[in-house]
């Protein structure tokens, strides 16, 4: 009976909570959206060049078909983008860690391909690939797969020495204590590579779209911006940028999820 009294007053303490964390940022988003719409008013600042965050909201309402087409198109692409980086990611470091011989030859490759502005590969990726998805998959996952492998490698090496210890004295074989032991280890470090990834990966589709594309939200930004159509211009940016925000925070509910589901997993990353 104790307990059911307590559920109304836990669940309203919560309530508390998520206020007090989310007042702060909207009573400063809105502030300043005011001061956006009176400075565009008062120093009469041309729609071409600024539109005012009404203009902005209006555009979203009007062309909403037409960006929800857009935002649907860059969302397939950053999916499909982003789960092949996983995979691409997570081979990468099991076999670096894996095989030492392969740590010491390819990583350092790795790491220096990683300086090369990926701007500049998308060109070579449509005259590789022509004007088609695999392109704009391949510079996703170029900029992605990185901070995946990087923090899995660091995952699987951080194992508990006891641990090891006590694998090999039972006679494990090193794909069984690197499958059994490391990658449960590195899991949480996977997360955090996931939730860089992710948002790397919408930066990747806008810019393939940049690039070469006739849809997406990144076709749609280039194309208004050459139209000076700038409240559709920041409509589109405004979607991409909530775009990012749901992945971003789709992952960490993934990892929260599998955090409760194996605490002890968790903890190994303390």
């Amino acid at each position: 009976m104790t307990g059911v009294m307590e559920r109304p007053r836990m669940r309203s303490a919560a309530s508390g909570r998520a206020w007090s964390l989310a007042w702060p940022p909207l009573l400063f988003v809105a502030f300043a959206l005011v001061l956006w719409e009176a400075a565009v008013i008062v120093l009469k600042v041309p729609p071409y060049v600024l539109a005012t965050p009404s203009q902005i909201a209006g555009e979203m309402i009007s062309a909403a078909p037409l960006l929800l087409q857009a935002a649907w198109i860059t969302t397939q692409e950053v999916l499909w983008g982003f789960l092949i980086s996983v995979v691409v990611g997570m081979l990468i470091a099991l076999v670096v860690v894996r095989f030492r011989w392969l740590d010491r030859a390819v990583y350092p490759l790795i790491v220096l391909f990683q300086v090369v502005p990926k701007v500049a590969l998308a060109p070579i990726f449509i005259l590789w690939f022509g004007y088609t998805l695999t392109p704009k998959l391949v510079l996703i996952v170029v900029m992605a797969f990185f901070p995946i492998t990087l923090n899995m490698v660091l995952g699987l090496r951080r194992i508990d020495e006891d641990q090891l210890l006590l694998m090999r004295s039972v006679g494990s074989t090193r794909n069984q204590i690197l499958f059994q032991v490391q990658v449960p280890t590195s899991l949480p470090y996977l997360f955090a590579g996931a939730r860089i990834a992710i948002t790397l990966a919408v930066i990747g589709a806008v810019v393939a779209e940049f690039a070469g594309a006739q849809n997406g939200l990144g076709y749609l930004i280039q194309f208004s911006a050459t139209q000076l159509d700038t409240p559709r211009m920041f409509a589109a940016l405004i979607l991409v940028s909530l775009l990012g925000l749901a992945f971003y925070y789709l992952i960490a509910l993934a990892e929260f999820v599998v955090a409760r589901r194996f605490p002890h997993i968790s903890h190994t990353a303390d």
